[in-house]
């Protein structure tokens, strides 16, 4: 599978990375949310996973371009504590998931795997 991570704390970002790639899957990686919709026109992936808050363009910007592009691709949101109206907007633009962050690196690859097997 294809997965595109969109976070600009490099931590967290390089421990999906990790987390995934053990897993098998090919992982592209942006840091910044221009980026990220950049590689969504352009490439066919299987998944995004991506941060609320970024440089240059948000999550909910990620998720907007998506629908604009015509994509059915599935995204889990990360985002702190304390954002619950960003949350409602993300779903409301078609977001599949949602996880708060600090998560379970674990949970994060069973919710990849609940929403790919489909």
């Amino acid at each position: 599978m294809l997965i595109l991570i969109a976070e600009d704390d490099e931590l967290i970002l390089r421990t999906i990375e990790h987390k995934l790639v053990k897993e098998g899957h090919t992982v592209i990686l942006t840091r910044n949310g221009k980026d990220a919709i950049e590689k969504i026109s352009e490439l066919d992936l299987d998944l995004v996973v991506t941060d609320i808050m970024m440089p240059f363009a948000s999550g909910i910007e990620i998720l907007s371009a998506i629908l604009s592009l015509g994509k059915k691709t599935p995204v889990i949101v990360l985002s702190s504590m304390g954002q619950e109206e960003v949350v409602i907007d993300a779903f409301g633009l078609g977001a599949s998931d949602f996880m708060v962050k600090p998560f379970s690196p674990n949970e994060l690859l069973l919710r990849i795997k609940r929403l790919t097997s489909k």
